[in-house]
């Protein structure tokens, strides 16, 4: 993908090609024109949201009304893994809408959809699909993400911080988990000193986003946690409050 050609210029009919033909290769009664045409036409002056939502939706008419059956369908589709700790919106841009199917149609069908939010993640991300699972079926999602916490592969791992961040980025404001910050810090906690770079960067970004709402419970976590807690993680997750001149705060970061 070119550094200045704007990304939603990549969900067109291009796209609608590439996906028709993926899915065409797994079942030939895939409508590829149908689908292909509509696509061309309705993206026409949208936003990438709007963009991928339209493929989407798409899809969804194209694909067998059985969730479970059009899902296994574009679980074919994936490709290989991502084995680097980039990329996910680069070379698995084009996933962007299996993953928006997956959330928009796929809620009451958990155990199929969050395996499947399993797979993308590794080669997409799931970390907006993720957050209406979450919402509508907490303790059944925490299980799922209690378990991906020791997961060998760092972005299922980061998907269990990034997809509960409170304030992530382009995604609407999520609350606690249960109403309670400590849930959030009982995930965090066995990431707080992750192998992966990759991952630490997001348990910073999530520990700034709780430390807005609830400064001192974070403070007293991290003081808590002391040096079991990657150094990278507690500057970046006390950034905001070192800026705000926060004395407690800037003192964790000398």
């Amino acid at each position: 993908m070119g550094a200045y050609y704007p990304i939603k210029y990549y969900f067109d009919k291009a796209l609608a090609e590439k996906l028709a033909l993926l899915l065409t290769t797994q079942d030939q009664s895939f409508p590829s024109k149908q689908f292909i045409e509509t696509v061309s036409i309705r993206v026409q002056d949208k936003e990438l949201k709007e963009r991928v939502a339209v493929i989407a939706e798409e899809l969804y008419a194209a694909l067998p009304k059985d969730y479970p059956q059009a899902l296994s369908l574009l679980m074919m589709i994936l490709g290989p893994k991502n084995l680097k700790e980039s990329g996910m919106f680069t070379n698995g841009y084009f996933l962007m809408p299996v993953a928006y199917y997956v959330e928009k149609y796929g809620v009451s069908h958990l155990e199929q959809s969050m395996d499947a939010l399993y797979e993308i993640t590794q080669r997409h991300t799931s970390e907006y699909a993720i957050r209406p699972f979450i919402l509508k079926n907490t303790d059944q999602c925490l299980a799922y993400l209690y378990q991906w916490r020791e997961d060998s592969n760092a972005h299922v791992r980061r998907l269990v911080s990034e997809g509960t961040r409170p304030r992530l980025p382009w995604a609407k404001k999520m609350g606690f988990l249960k109403s309670d910050i400590h849930q959030n810090l009982l995930l965090l906690d066995a990431l707080k000193n992750d192998s992966s770079e990759y991952v630490r960067k997001s348990v910073g970004n999530h520990l700034n986003d709780l430390s807005k709402d609830e400064p001192e419970i974070v403070l007293s976590w991290i003081q808590e946690k002391g040096q079991s807690i990657h150094p990278g993680v507690i500057k970046r997750g006390l950034r905001t409050l070192a800026k705000q001149g926060d004395s407690r705060a800037q003192s964790f970061l000398k």
